[in-house]
């Protein structure tokens, strides 16, 4: 059986956020990508913390200047070909070069690439000219916050040749010049967000992405760059945080126990369960229901399936596994819907290929209660059981 959605799913950097990467906007103020989770180890936990600039202001035209090239920000109700007349370029060129029609109606706030520059920000077009770096910073430690990963290489376009801004040019406000990231069939807001290691939120809030952070084949993103203004902490607090290490790595081994004192009784070893039969009815003792009933065709694998699969089928109702609130109800770049629902003790549960979903976000729901229906084709929910940002095995939860 072949699910090729999944697939892709499954071998890249992945949301859902999911929510798909996963919430971008959650109620304490971060940015929860869960999508990575989906074939990952990477989450988006420094992301979410770390500051990004704000985009520069554009001029009257639109028109945003840095040193290797521009783009141009849609206003309200623009298409391609309006912003075409407002810069003075061929509609042509703006649409083959960003994969738009000329008719297409753009979002506010969307950025649109420039195949080649045009005049640059001056006075008379309401401008002050080519972002400049900043001459007291480490530029290349700052500049994109990008990881050295050689996916996130191979969809960056910053090694083509695009006219550099004249040498005469006037200086415009200070700040550093964004990766620009062309989208790859498969990819989302939040796959992308984790590969550069900044927040779907201020992805969006740079590129003009709408509320389900809807993004397309061959359109070229900005990678917000770090805020290159000075924090106001303290220096030693600064220090702390960056002398933070990842568990596991490079961890101060502890004190070992006084030989005077004994050790405490280890604990009873734990046997974990055989799987459950998926046929049986599931009993109210489980902290979690299956949300839907079939069979299990993929394993929990951290890192490489970060949920269970779960064949059912094609319009059978999908329900939540446990009493929470919609937290997300998003499509990845393929168009298959996930939903991510919040719970108690820090605790999230993503839905993911389903269809007809019949809640909004936001909404309270009951363990049990329907939440959407398995889709037709390939006819299987992921699901998944998130604990903070790090995905743990659904099992345990269901029997």
């Amino acid at each position: 059986m072949a699910f090729p959605v999944l697939a892709r799913t499954s071998v890249r950097i992945l949301m859902a956020s999911v929510a798909l990467g996963a919430l971008a906007a959650c109620e304490d103020g971060l940015d929860y990508d869960m999508r990575g989770g989906f074939g990952s180890t990477l989450d988006t936990t420094t992301a979410a913390q770390n500051a990004t600039a704000e985009r520069p202001r554009p001029d009257k035209r639109g028109i945003i200047s840095y040193p290797n090239y521009q783009v141009a920000i849609a206003r309200r109700g623009d298409t391609l070909t309006d912003v075409a007349t407002r810069i003075d370029m061929p509609v042509a060129d703006l649409a083959g070069y960003n994969g738009i029609r000329p008719d297409d109606t753009l979002r506010q706030g969307e950025v649109i690439a420039l195949p080649y520059r045009v005049a640059e920000p001056s006075a008379a077009t309401g401008g002050t000219g080519v972002v400049t770096p900043p001459s007291n910073v480490d530029i290349t430690a700052l500049a994109g916050n990008a990881i050295d990963d050689s996916s996130a290489a191979t969809s960056r376009v910053d090694s083509e040749p695009l006219q550099p801004a004249p040498k005469n040019a006037p200086k415009g406000e200070t700040g550093l010049e964004p990766i620009r990231h062309k989208v790859k069939r498969g990819e989302t807001a939040f796959t992308i967000s984790r590969l550069y290691n900044v927040t779907p939120r201020a992805l969006s809030e740079w590129n003009g992405l709408d509320s389900s952070y809807t993004i397309r084949e061959n359109q070229i993103l900005l990678i917000p760059p770090a805020s290159t203004k000075k924090s106001g902490g303290s220096t030693a607090a600064t220090a702390a945080a960056a002398a933070t290490t990842a568990p596991g790595q490079g961890t101060p081994t502890p004190t070992p126990p006084s030989a005077n004192k004994p050790l405490p009784e280890p604990e009873a070893e734990v046997t974990k369960p055989a799987s459950p039969d998926m046929g049986e009815t599931q009993t109210s003792k489980a902290r979690m229901d299956y949300p839907v009933k079939g069979s299990i065709i993929r394993p929990y694998s951290k890192g490489k399936n970060n949920g269970i699969d779960i064949s059912a089928p094609a319009g059978s109702p999908v329900k939540a596994a446990s009493g929470g609130k919609v937290a997300a109800i998003t499509t990845d770049a393929d168009n298959v819907k996930i939903v991510v629902l919040r719970h108690d003790n820090n605790l999230m549960t993503v839905y993911y290929n389903v269809d007809a979903v019949s809640v909004k976000k936001g909404a309270n729901v009951k363990r049990g209660q329907s939440i959407a229906k398995v889709p037709s084709g390939d006819s299987f929910v992921h699901f998944e059981v998130r604990k903070g940002f790090d995905s743990v095995d659904p099992i345990p939860y269901l029997q």
